[in-house]
């Protein structure tokens, strides 16, 4: 049983208060239920969020986490002054010192998405998406030149959420190759690929966890036994090392750290802001 509610709550998507609260609560062994609460724009939201949050107080018998990045100084007086969780601002936080030590003040913008959508950023990210899908898992092999990254492995190594992060996040123009067992009796990488070894990373898993993934959408078939794993990760990984490609395990990372290397050993230009 969770042994205590987070809310999230923003006069925008709340998405920052969730990566912010959740960064944090990842330092704590506690089991939590997350409630997100967007879009508190005007002070009778806030009045309503105010009471969602003391009757959780009430029935639960202790005070709720509240993680909040609300701009709107009238919506966040409510909280301040009738909230009985453990207010944690992020703006009061840290915006404030830092319009202190700058000797500016912030625009006490709502949301990073308020006018993203006029911006290129946003429109060569929406393309980057789409460039993603369309080259998911081999389906195109046209403008492959036209990847920032391609990335490679055998099915279900994690090649399609990596892809789409890196295209959703970073704005990369990622495409995805599985590797299959003809190319493993060729032992070389798809003719398609050679052309691009400079922009190939390899992605590889444990077969144990490969067997299980498989397994939750092909049961008792060839395709998942751990027999058939082990041979196709052996032979990925032989491949990438004879090509020279570099790659790593996804099976204990996370899409964030696999990106992030990716980023590091291809795009590190990316990781600047």
């Amino acid at each position: 049983m969770p042994n205590r509610t987070v809310f999230f709550v923003s006069d925008g998507t709340g998405i920052t208060a969730e990566t912010f609260g959740n960064a944090i609560l990842a330092q704590f062994e506690a089991q939590v239920r997350r409630v997100r609460l967007p879009f508190l724009d005007s002070v009778d939201k806030a009045h309503q969020a105010v009471r969602q949050i003391n009757h959780t107080a009430v029935v639960e018998g202790r005070r709720p986490l509240v993680f909040t990045t609300v701009v709107n100084m009238e919506v966040l007086q409510v909280f301040k002054e009738h909230c009985t969780g453990m207010m944690l601002d992020m703006f009061g936080t840290f915006v404030e010192p830092l319009e202190a030590e700058l000797g500016i003040k912030s625009n006490h913008r709502v949301g990073r998405f308020s006018d993203v959508s006029k911006s290129k950023e946003y429109h060569d990210r929406i393309e980057a998406i789409n460039f993603s899908l369309m080259h998911d898992d081999g389906q195109s092999h046209r403008d492959l030149a036209g990847s920032d990254v391609i990335l490679v492995g055998v099915s279900r190594s994690g090649k399609t959420p990596t892809s789409l992060y890196l295209a959703m996040q970073h704005g990369l123009k990622a495409s995805n190759y599985p590797l299959i067992p003809e190319d493993f009796e060729r032992r070389k990488l798809p003719p398609a690929l050679a052309p691009h070894r400079k922009k190939i990373f390899g992605l590889t898993i444990a077969p144990e966890r490969l067997s299980e993934i498989r397994n939750e959408r092909r049961p008792n078939s060839r395709y998942a036994s751990l027999e058939n794993c082990r041979m196709e990760v052996s032979e990925a990984e032989g491949m990438m090392r004879r090509e020279g490609i570099r790659w790593l395990s996804t099976t204990t990372k996370s899409i964030e750290e696999i990106a992030t290397t990716i980023l590091q050993e291809l795009r590190p230009e990316q990781l600047n802001y």
